[in-house]
């Protein structure tokens, strides 16, 4: 299993650039192509063969209830939203679900001012948490699977995150929503997000914000990254409108992508139970933060941050412990 995720890092060649104002794509190229057919959250949602509702009545801030009715597999891709009933979620880690199943899914709120009933169940409209918050995020999870062998993440550290974000974009809303901050940012996000386009054989993408690396998404299908290209491509974007600094040119140089895929090589990787079918794959090192998701020796689904982008904020473990404590009386 672990040999799976240098073996899929071993093929990837990094292509010519696409730029916008100070954010940066590198398009990953490779013939990797796993076997597996699967649809993905939106697609199963559009044709009604996802049910995403509360775990009960009462709902449980920190899980969610998946019935998948479809007669063969869904990803879920780690940070999508979920919008509806009583607040609206992001998924912590990516999830393969099983064909006519149901789960309970570890999810994190991003709206901290509602708990109460919009809709019965759930809805996708196509986000993605933005990616300095899934780094972060992705630091909380590798340290609480550590310690607790859960995928949570510190609630509170990402409530404080949005509404630090929403006030520096000068946005409000009034249940704290996450996705205020991309709806008050939708022209600017499509100036962003027309400017990039997929190209052939592409499986994934280095991002780079004001000439830093700031995250990388692979995936084992080329249909796959062409489906969530979109969604993907926005979580990076508001953080690009976010950090904006045209005053500071910094080049997006290839080898500082060249570099960061090695030192993700380097990682120590820990293998855990998925949450679906598969191994849920966690790297860290001094340099990189990351997970993968795979299946028969196969990625499915591959993300890793610079450590330092990571745990911007929020990655102390004393957040993680008060969450983990907390979480057991339902918030």
């Amino acid at each position: 299993m672990i040999k799976a995720v240098g073996e899929y890092l071993d093929t990837l060649k990094v292509a010519r650039k696409q730029v916008y104002r100070n954010l940066t794509l590198f398009p990953l190229l490779s013939t990797y192509e796993m076997g597996l057919d699967y649809l993905t959250l939106d697609e199963a949602l559009e044709a009604s063969l996802l049910e995403v509702t509360e775990v009960d009545i009462d709902g449980s801030v920190p899980e969610l209830r998946v019935e998948n009715k479809y007669a063969g597999m869904v990803l879920i891709m780690d940070g999508e939203e979920l919008v509806g009933a009583k607040q609206n979620r992001i998924v912590n880690t990516t999830i393969l679900l099983p064909p006519k199943s149901t789960v309970v899914i570890p999810v994190s709120c991003v709206e901290q001012g509602r708990w109460s009933y919009d809709t019965e169940h759930f809805r996708s409209e196509k986000r993605v948490m933005p990616s300095g918050l899934r780094a972060m995020k992705a630091q909380q999870v590798n340290t609480n699977l550590k310690t607790y062998r859960e995928y949570r993440a510190d609630q509170f550290a990402i409530w404080d995150d949005i509404a630090a974000r929403a006030n520096r974009l000068r946005t409000f809303s009034p249940t704290g929503a996450m996705a205020a901050i991309y709806e008050s940012n939708r022209d600017a996000l499509s100036d962003y997000t027309t400017r990039f386009t997929p190209v052939q054989g592409q499986v994934g993408a280095v991002f780079m914000i004001n000439g830093k690396v700031i995250g990388m998404d692979g995936f084992g299908k080329h249909e796959t990254f062409g489906k969530v290209f979109n969604k993907l491509l926005s979580s990076y974007a508001i953080d690009a409108i976010d950090w904006c600094d045209l005053k500071k040119e910094t080049k997006a140089l290839k080898s500082k992508v060249t570099n960061f895929i090695n030192a993700s090589k380097g990682a120590t990787i820990e293998s855990h139970p998925s949450v679906g079918p598969g191994t849920d794959l966690r790297l860290e090192s001094e340099k990189v933060i990351g997970f993968a998701v795979s299946l028969d020796d196969q990625i499915l689904h591959l993300c890793i941050f610079p450590k330092e982008n990571g745990q911007k904020g929020h990655g102390s473990d004393s957040g993680l412990v008060r969450f983990s404590m907390r979480r057991r009386n339902r918030l």
